[in-house]
């Protein structure tokens, strides 16, 4: 099965995530900031990134950055909360191919990562 990186820096929120990825059979690497996001992206090369916009250390729009210049080919999720449009538009521009809009429902992120997978 597929390997995702959640990358969000609230725990509580990864946990619950991973454990529902976990449920449907996904592998998941988790990552509390963008800057370990990278670290996590090169080293693993998970298939799919479900990654939280606003973090301390690296935004999720920085870190989206660095892992399309390394990987051209990532395919990285943004999660987002509402009223952050004006971001998800930058983030798409930069390569994100898909966001979640926060407080998210599971249907919706798995979708998300169907499509992305094929």
């Amino acid at each position: 099965m597929a390997t995702v990186l959640v990358v969000d820096d609230a725990e509580f929120l990864r946990v619950r995530i991973s454990k529902m990825l976990v449920a449907e059979g996904y592998q998941v690497i988790e990552a509390e900031n963008g800057a370990v996001a990278v670290e996590k992206y090169k080293a693993e090369r998970p298939d799919v990134v479900l990654m939280d916009i606003t973090m301390p250390e690296m935004d999720g729009l920085t870190a989206l950055k660095n892992i399309r210049a390394y990987d051209p080919q990532a395919k990285v999720v943004m999660l987002t909360a509402l009223g952050q449009e004006s971001v998800v538009l930058e983030a798409v521009k930069s390569g994100a191919r898909d966001f979640v809009v926060k407080p998210f429902n599971q249907e919706r992120v798995l979708s998300a990562l169907q499509k992305l997978l094929g």
